[in-house]
């Protein structure tokens, strides 16, 4: 996978803004291994953790077809994490931390592998979006009503929308403390949050607030079921207290 989609650059352009070089780095989610190249080229010294098997193997192919030299890649869970304490300078995350639930205990193993003066860096999907806002809580919500009572099966995102509707009942799934799960990341995923800065702060209270930046970006469409623009915080808190 490359950086070579309009969609994906502000991620190089926000990696670029960050001062890797001899600093000791953690990725928490590392998916196709896309960030974690790029923050390796950029100096870092890298270790990596991930719940899934197959992403440490492609994440470990990747770098060794590469070249590019790590630290450590483990697989295990960000609530339980394989480090010893004050062993990093910063923490990175992009597209993670919104779907643990418990991402209270998430922030305080975040804050033990950190050492003092530490960064966590991170990025979540912003509650103050067109895509929040209007395409999930309106447009999708609405479209799902429409298909569902006139008993349309629909293929792909679709059928399985509809599909979850018909195991949980149609009203009780459009409820948002609900739907809003199997909106960020299609109908399949178990779990998803949105995020303005009060929330970052309730969410995050072994931090503070350093900087917030609200992004907006192109997505591909086949990857939603309306919208093409997608508002993300990148959040850098640091400072344990």
């Amino acid at each position: 996978m490359r950086f070579d989609t309009e969609w994906k650059a502000h991620i190089l352009r926000r990696l670029d803004a960050i001062d890797f070089h001899g600093k000791r780095v953690l990725e928490i989610g590392l998916g196709q291994g896309s960030d974690s190249e790029q923050i390796i080229r950029r100096g870092a010294i890298w270790s990596g953790l991930d719940l899934s098997p197959e992403s440490i193997s492609r994440v470990s192919t990747r770098l060794r077809l590469r070249g590019l030299p790590y630290d450590r890649l483990e697989r295990g869970s960000a609530l339980s994490m394989p480090f010893r304490e004050s062993s990093f300078d910063i923490v990175f995350s992009h597209g993670v931390l919104h779907h643990i639930p418990d991402v209270i205990g998430a922030q305080k193993e975040i804050a033990r592998v950190l050492k003092p003066g530490g960064r966590l860096i991170m990025m979540l999907y912003a509650r103050r979006s067109f895509n929040y806002l209007l395409s999930i809580s309106v447009v999708r919500r609405l479209g799902i009503t429409v298909l569902y009572l006139g008993r349309a099966h629909g293929t792909g995102i679709v059928a399985g929308h509809i599909e979850n509707a018909k195991k949980m009942g149609l009203w009780k799934y459009l409820k948002m403390s609900n739907f809003i799960h199997a909106n960020t990341d299609g109908p399949s995923n178990p779990y998803s949050k949105v995020y303005d800065l009060s929330v970052v702060e309730k969410d995050f209270p072994g931090f503070e607030l350093r900087r917030a930046i609200r992004i907006t970006c192109t997505l591909p469409r086949s990857l939603y079921l309306s919208s093409d623009r997608l508002r993300v915080f990148w959040v850098g808190i640091s400072g344990y207290i």
